[in-house]
């Protein structure tokens, strides 16, 4: 906690009035530096910044406006408090309109100063608290923040950044346990609604009446259990960003309302008749395939449309095997706190090796959850080939068609799951493999690298 005095520069060409004022707040709290004229006291501020400024209004050179204004230029944040005589109330309020925190007219009780000064000095403070809050948040959930340096990473952080700068809807599509609420909280620590809440809700978690009453809010009384008002979600996220996880395992019914909140803008919570405006930017992700359910009337194509303006696909681990060890290594150093010490094993190449073979169907956050299982169950300080086959148990085989079929893997990667299998088939022999596929070697060895 800060116990230093708050700051306070006062500005006043009349050296009694403003000495009298200083003395007054330093015995009170403040720390207090005097000076007599506008173009001292910005002199002054630019030296050394005061949490908050006392001014006269009418001085000579600069006034109080003057300061004001350059104040605010350089410091938004710092309050700046106008003394003016009492005829003078229309430049007071002037100086209200361009951002005064307040104004006192002569002749006036010291004690009405400290107090202004106090609440004005405390809501600074918080105001630069939140900020820091919400900077630590925008650093922590930035798309700089999420791992890996594989092209596949690389090109969504570029999509990221440029989906960030506009306010449009955003679809997320990838695998369970890819990362897709941390893209869409990317997509806001990087936007122009970054200062503003992000609210994030599953729609697979709730049942349809809970879920409406979340996402709308509901009056006192609505429903049985509805012991009193609820303001709902897209009121909580007025003016920021609202992630709607598993969008694709909404009721029909829920998403005809949703749709015409996103239409018009207002919201209405149940049990009322009023609706209210919000300023929401939607941000959906779903694991399914939303063309095949609207193909199925199991989704609202106009819902659809609505929400897939911006579609960024968030790539499964499988796909990006290169930034399995960067991984492993950050969650490693996560579960430090978890174990007694705080330290946690290493990793042997060959075990290493494993992991970064794996199919991973869980994505990211199944190898999060193996690391933690590995680093707690762990009988000494190395992680050996052993321990990650007891922990991943046999590889299950995946029927290739159905993956293609389910949307867990791309015609690209099935390609190269047939060229992978013919090498093997082929004892290794990359140029009997190429003839028995009809393909140059080049082609095969392209194929390879695509291994998934």
């Amino acid at each position: 906690m800060n116990d230093a005095k708050p700051r306070v520069l006062v500005v006043d060409d009349v050296p009694d009035m403003a000495e009298t004022i200083a003395r007054y707040l330093t015995k009170h709290g403040f720390s207090a530096e005097v000076v007599n004229s506008g173009v001292d006291a910005l002199t002054r501020f630019a030296a050394a910044p005061a949490d908050a400024v006392l001014t006269d209004l009418r001085m000579t050179s600069l006034d109080g406006l003057d300061v004001l204004e350059a104040i605010h230029k350089s410091h938004p944040t710092v309050p700046v408090v106008i003394m003016t005589a009492f005829g003078a109330i229309e430049s007071a309020i002037e100086a209200m309109r361009r951002g005064a925190y307040h104004y006192v007219t002569k002749p006036f009780q010291l004690e009405m100063i400290r107090l202004l000064l106090s609440r004005a000095c405390a809501e600074a403070a918080l105001r630069r608290e939140n900020e820091h809050l919400r900077q630590v948040v925008r650093e922590r959930f930035s798309s700089a923040r999420l791992l890996g340096e594989s092209l596949a990473m690389r090109r969504l952080r570029a999509l990221i950044e440029r989906v960030a700068a506009v306010t449009s809807g955003v679809l997320i599509i990838g695998e369970t346990g890819s990362g897709k609420e941390l893209v869409a909280r990317a997509i806001h620590a990087d936007g122009l609604r970054a200062a503003n809440p992000f609210v994030a809700v599953n729609c697979a978690a709730l049942p349809e009446a809970l879920l409406e009453s979340e996402l709308f809010g509901h009056a006192r009384g609505a429903f049985t259990g509805a012991t009193q008002a609820r303001r709902g979600l897209f009121v909580e996220a007025d003016g920021g960003t609202l992630f709607l996880d598993e969008i694709g395992d909404m009721p029909l019914s829920l998403q005809a309302k949703l749709l015409r909140v996103l239409q018009s803008g207002e919201v209405r919570a149940v049990g009322t008749e009023v609706n209210r405006t919000v300023d929401v930017r939607c941000v959906a992700a779903t694991h399914h395939d939303l063309d095949a359910l609207v193909a199925r009337g199991h989704f609202r194509e106009d819902l659809f449309f609505r929400l897939n303006v911006l579609r960024v696909r968030v790539p499964p681990l499988r796909e990006r095997p290169d930034d399995i060890p960067q991984l492993l290594e950050h969650f490693l150093e996560r579960s430090r706190g978890k174990v007694p010490g705080g330290t946690a094993p290493t990793i042997q190449p060959s075990a290493l090796n494993l992991l970064s073979t794996h199919l991973w169907p869980g994505n990211v956050r199944e190898l999060e959850n193996v690391v933690e299982r590995l680093v707690v169950t762990a009988s000494g300080q190395i992680i050996d080939a052993a321990a990650v086959k007891e922990m991943l148990g046999s590889p299950r085989p995946v029927d290739p068609i159905d993956a293609l079929l389910q949307g867990s893997m791309s015609l690209a990667e099935l390609e190269s799951h047939y060229v992978n299998l013919m090498v093997e088939r082929m004892n290794g022999d990359k140029g009997r493999a190429a003839e028995v596929l009809g393909i140059d070697l080049s082609t095969l060895y392209r194929r390879i690298k695509q291994k998934p």
